[in-house]
């Protein structure tokens, strides 16, 4: 493997960051050619474990394989800055936002092109949706797990960790499926190494995880609540987020709003909008979520440290993952029962997210929307008096938008809010000549 400078590592690591819009596939294509097809850094059945080794982890796959990449190149300190360089242009981005979004969010022009980007947001959630339905149900028990997924969330109100917890537990008992991971580098090491690679990843395990939770408790401890209430919630957050950004979405939009009462539904569903439009990954929503609250609840000092808090909590999990466990990637790619588990688990998240395009869906369609039903048989139910026309008229346009634009979500976004803008207007101008 070619020796990379820390030069390099900056510039390129660098580069992948700034650019890494669009999604995990998209961010996954860059890294692809960036390390292995434009440098040889890393050669393609490297990649392609790293890449089954993030997937079986908990967190944002990409920001993983990122970290990985660094970690296989440049050791612990290389992983540190290949994970960091990948998430901080996105979260910088983010604190902007959330800053701006708090003081001119009100305003009914801005109000109006966020009516847009929620239209968006349902058509972006429903391509999630659909990309991963076709991947991940192939068998008839597929398609159960994911009906079973969608009920015991939206008609039971299970919690999302025991939903997956399930999944997982279901696909370690089933029979494993033919397993294509790419072919595992032959071992040669004595036994003493494997004994010293057992002791490393140990000793990651306890100095991440010290990093990871130590804080928090420290935030407990000292009767700082509310930014401990944050800390936990997103640290548990990051323990379950098998499937991608969309399962963990589910539980958490529904969590911050309705247990919480963090911020609002359509704060939420703004706040997707905008995690979409920046670089790195889409969990980077949870930063959002935090600042925002934070400013409702305690004004600038409290905005800054819920959002540090949140990005602790979120990432540094991912670092936990793979630092103790990418010693081991060889054999942990390999395993058919992992893949097993990891397969029932993504069949439910394709039930979760169906939840929640449900919920977001509701939440735009209709300015009102309360719980059906008390116990465990709660669900949302709209109020079918505050239907809102303009926002229907705004959801069947965004799907032929996203059709023609082929993926290209920042542009599906930005037309959306001028769209959102253009029909406010003509209203105002309707209501004006009345």
């Amino acid at each position: 493997m070619t020796t990379v400078s820390w030069r390099q590592m900056w510039r390129v690591f660098g580069h992948i960051g700034l650019l890494s819009f669009g999604g995990p596939a998209a961010q996954i294509a860059v890294m692809h050619r960036e390390l292995v097809e434009e440098r040889p850094w890393l050669d393609e059945d490297s990649f392609l474990r790293g890449l089954s080794f993030c997937m079986l982890l908990p967190g944002p796959e990409a920001m993983q394989l990122c970290t990985y990449t660094g970690w296989r190149l440049r050791g612990t300190v290389g992983g540190l800055l290949a994970g960091l360089l990948f998430v901080l242009p996105g979260a910088c981005v983010i604190a902007l936002l959330v800053w701006l979004y708090a003081q001119f969010g009100s305003v009914p022009g801005v109000q109006a092109a966020f009516l847009g980007v929620k239209a968006a947001v349902v058509v972006i959630v429903l391509q999630a949706l659909w990309r991963l339905s076709h991947k991940a149900l192939k068998r008839h028990q597929d398609w159960w797990l994911a009906g079973l997924g969608f009920i015991a969330l939206f008609a039971f109100g299970l919690p999302f960790p025991v939903v997956i917890l399930a999944a997982a537990v279901w696909g370690l008992c089933r029979p494993a499926p033919p397993f294509s991971a790419p072919p595992a580098a032959p071992s040669l090491a004595p036994p003493a190494a494997r004994h010293n690679t057992t002791t490393q990843s140990l000793r990651s395990l306890v100095i991440w995880g010290t990093l990871w939770l130590l804080p928090l408790v420290l935030l407990s401890l000292a009767g700082a609540e509310f930014l401990a209430g944050i800390g936990w919630f997103f640290a548990k957050l990051a323990v379950v987020s098998f499937g991608g950004a969309y399962a963990v979405l589910a539980y958490m939009s529904q969590a911050v709003v309705q247990q919480h009462h963090w911020i609002s539904a359509g704060e939420m569903i703004d706040a997707l909008g905008l995690a979409e439009t920046t670089p790195g990954p889409l969990i980077l929503v949870t930063q959002f979520v935090a600042m925002l609250a934070g400013l409702k609840q305690g004004g600038v000092a409290l905005f800054l440290a819920t959002g540090i808090t949140a990005l602790w909590a979120t990432f540094m999990p991912c670092f936990l993952w793979i630092f103790a466990a990418a010693p081991h990637v060889e054999r942990l790619a390999a395993q058919p029962r992992l893949a097993s588990a990891l397969e029932s688990i993504t069949a439910v998240v394709t039930g979760v997210i169906f939840n929640l395009m449900i919920w977001f869906t509701l939440h735009v369609l209709f300015q009102q929307v309360s719980v059906l039903g008390s116990g465990p048989l709660a669900m949302p139910w709209p109020s079918l008096h505050s239907w809102d026309p303009t926002a229907a008229l705004l959801v069947l346009a965004a799907p032929p938008l996203a059709y023609l634009l082929k993926g290209r979500l920042f542009w599906l976004l930005l037309i959306m809010a001028g769209l959102g803008l253009v029909v406010h207007a003509a209203s105002q101008g309707l209501a004006a000549l009345g």
